[in-house]
Formats: C-alpha cells, sequence, structure tokens
C-alpha cells in the first residue's frame, strides 16, 4: 500500500532519528550528517528538508531519547496494585533490560549524548525536558497507588520516581558492565527499600 505523503514524512523521520541514534553511538560529537543520511537511505537534502539542517536532527535525537528507563510498554500490575506490587514490577524490568545483549550498546550511546549535551546549552536543556518527562510518566504509575493506610500523592509519587530512576540506573550500569550479576531479588527489595517517609515525604 502506497504511504501518504504525511506518512512518507514521518517514515523518513523516524528513520533519521534512528540512523542518528546509531551513529551518535558510534562517532559522538563527530558524527557526520553524510553518515547518518546513507545509513537512512537518505540524502543529506532530507535532513535539511525535514529537520532544517543536523542541529535539528541532534534536537530531535535528544528529545525523542526517553532515557534507559522506558516506560512505554510498562505493565504494573493495574491501577489496584500496591505501590509495593508497582515498584518490584519496574525493578525486574530495568533488570531485563540491563540484562539485555543490546544493553551495551544503550549504555554507549547515553555516553554519546552527554558528550553531545554538555557542549550545547539547547541540546542539554532538550534532554533535561525529556528526562523530567520520564520521571512525570513514572510517578503517574505510582499515583494513587496504596500505601500505608492511604493513597499515594502525586508529589510523593514524583519524589518516588526520581530515587527509584536514580537507583535502577546505577544498578543496571552495573549489570551492563559486568560488575555484578543479575540479581532479581535484589534489585526489588532494593528498590522497594525507597519506599520510605523521608523519600516520599508528606502525605
Amino acid at each position: 500500500m502506497r504511504l501518504t505523503r504525511a506518512e512518507s514524512k514521518a517514515a523518513n523521520k523516524r528513520a533519521l532519528i534512528e540512523a542518528a541514534r546509531e551513529i551518535v553511538g558510534r562517532d559522538g560529537s563527530k558524527a557526520k550528517l553524510e553518515d547518518i543520511a546513507e545509513l537512512a537511505g537518505l540524502t543529506t537534502g532530507a535532513v535539511y528538508s525535514l529537520f532544517g539542517g543536523k542541529n535539528g536532527l541532534m534536537a530531535a535525537m535528544v528529545e525523542d531519547y526517553v532515557g534507559p528507563l522506558d516506560l512505554r510498554a510498562a505493565e504494573t500490575g493495574g491501577s489496584g496494585a500496591r505501590l509495593e506490587e508497582a515498584v518490584a514490577e519496574i525493578a525486574r524490568r530495568f533488570l531485563r533490560m540491563s540484562a539485555d545483549p543490546q544493553a551495551g550498546g544503550r549504555l554507549l550511546f547515553e555516553t554519546r549524548v552527554l558528550d553531545l549535551v554538555l557542549n550545547d546549552p539547547d541540546l542539554r536543556g532538550r534532554l533535561n525536558a525529556s528526562i523530567r518527562s520520564t520521571e512525570v510518566a513514572l510517578a503517574e504509575l505510582f499515583t494513587g497507588r496504596e500505601h500505608d493506610g492511604g493513597a499515594v500523592t502525586g508529589e510523593q509519587a514524583l519524589r518516588l520516581a526520581r530515587a527509584l530512576k536514580a537507583l535502577l540506573s546505577g544498578l543496571g550500569q552495573d549489570v551492563v558492565l559486568g560488575a555484578h550479576e543479575a540479581d532479581e531479588e535484589f534489585f526489588v527489595r532494593t528498590a522497594q527499600a525507597l519506599i520510605t517517609s523521608r523519600v516520599l515525604g508528606p502525605a
């Protein structure tokens, strides 16, 4: 079936973003526009037409990056699950991602992205916005969950989300590097240990 103009444009954008991820993961800040376009099966002209140039494509790539904790398909036992159960499922999901054979490539890409954004205030701002968006998405999975005789508030959920993301990122990195084994019980219990009044704050 032939794509419409809008569908073709969207497909080309996606192809360029994915190609940019791969080339940036390989070359970092030295990534060449020609290499990205070639990998996407397009021309550099397409980059200028769709993104206005390399900077626009890099910005789109950074904004598209969801960080190490991709929650777009997360399952946490439904809205009726207790907070402890939801946190446990997130920990298990992150462990699976960390133990995946492709995890090393994702870690390398994250390192390359930092190389880009630390020298570009605009890209750094976009990455920070993406990070905050991921934290909000994680917090939404916790808000309203039953805990300690009440429901978790939005502010409590966001505080927990920030702490949990930082904790799991560090634990996951150790698994990717081979410093520690992928121990599900340790991941789960350590993640659940964050569910305290000091982390959650007042209701």
